[in-house]
């Protein structure tokens, strides 16, 4: 396989068993004696743009969990070098390995080793790595499904390493992932004609979960082209969620996260929540129970959540999958490919 491209419909069919391919071959890569360092550092900066940045909240959840002084950076923000930070690694995402802003912060990296995380390889990032950590060129989608999971399932196992973890948090993934789809898609289908009809969605969530909250945001634009954006749980609660009206509320989480969704939808507002909790759904209330795992495979079910619920709502609002409107060729190293829409204007309402 060579990182293809795919239909949304395709990819959200084949991530079950992608998810146990990449779970496999990443495990085989960080047992190498060459990706030993990995597990030395002590001090690691994660910078990705747009879906790689929305990732990396879980890993670094991990590893803040375990004591290592971990943050999470735009790339933009490292683009001139890492002076200012106080790191020994910086560790960067891009799954095409060709993201403009990623590249520039490796150019510039000073004084840290580097690590590239990627999906297809080789890439122009991994060329620049000192290490390489991959996906196996797994075939994705171009509004991503297989390869933003597979990127999580990779920093979950990076940061466990880093973090000298005990267990393997990833058996069963593929059979969990396949259950929870069936789940949201019997939460999500009463809430449908409401939720196309809204102007707008917040996304919110805490902790890990805000890789979910923020994939959710970029997804809804993407895909259904619906305005959203995302929102740490505390910092929603003072003052952002004064906007609500006629918006669609998405909320991940088990604490504050279901007094708000309470809140919101009691006061006539559409919420879903995703929770391990057992939740009663109501009218203006839809509730997706997820199973109690660790925080990367938690980041992973919610999204696979969100992906059932943008693919539907594209549906409801007439807007073919995929179908983007805007073309930046300053985001990705020799500019976007125009097989990538091609193969994105296949996608239709019958696939």
């Amino acid at each position: 396989m060579s990182g293809s491209r795919i239909t949304f419909h395709v990819g959200q069919d084949g991530q079950p068993e992608a998810l146990e391919r990449v779970a496999a071959h990443v495990r085989a890569q960080l047992a190498r004696t060459s990706h030993e360092e990995l597990r030395s550092a002590r001090r690691p900066v994660f910078a990705g743009i747009g879906a790689s940045f929305a990732a990396l909240a879980a890993p670094v959840e991990v590893l803040r969990a375990h004591g290592v002084a971990a943050q999470r950076v735009l790339s933009s923000e490292v683009e001139s070098g890492l002076s200012g930070f106080d790191t020994d690694l910086l560790l960067g995402v891009s799954q095409s390995g060709r993201s403009s802003e990623t590249l520039a912060a490796f150019t510039a990296a000073e004084g840290a080793r580097t690590v590239a995380v990627l999906n297809v390889s080789p890439s122009p990032l991994g060329d620049l790595a000192d290490l390489t950590v991959d996906l196996g060129n797994e075939p994705d989608s171009f509004a991503s499904t297989i390869g933003f999971t597979g990127t999580i399932v990779a920093l979950d196992l990076i940061a466990g390493a880093m973090a000298g973890r005990a267990g393997d948090p990833w058996q069963g993934i593929g059979a969990r992932v396949r259950s929870v789809r069936e789940l949201a898609a019997a939460a999500i289908a009463p809430l449908l004609p409401r939720a196309a009809a809204c102007v707008a969605a917040d996304c919110v969530a805490s902790g890990g979960s805000r890789t979910s909250a923020e994939e959710a945001a970029l997804l809804l634009r993407e895909v259904p082209r619906m305005p959203a954006a995302a929102s740490a749980t505390r910092n929603y609660l003072h003052g952002e969620m004064e906007s609500a009206g006629n918006t669609l509320h998405v909320v991940f989480g088990d604490g504050r996260e279901i007094d708000l969704a309470h809140t919101l939808s009691g006061a006539g507002h559409l919420t879903l929540l995703v929770t391990t909790q057992d939740v009663d759904p109501g009218e203006h209330l839809g509730v997706v129970r997820i199973p109690e795992v660790a925080v990367g495979p938690r980041a992973v079910l919610e999204t696979v959540v969100v992906q059932e619920l943008v693919q539907a709502l594209s549906i409801e609002r007439d807007v073919p999958i995929e179908s983007f409107v805007f073309a930046n060729h300053d985001t990705k190293q020799g500019g976007l490919n125009p097989e990538d829409f091609a193969v994105a204007a296949l996608t239709s309402h019958s696939s």
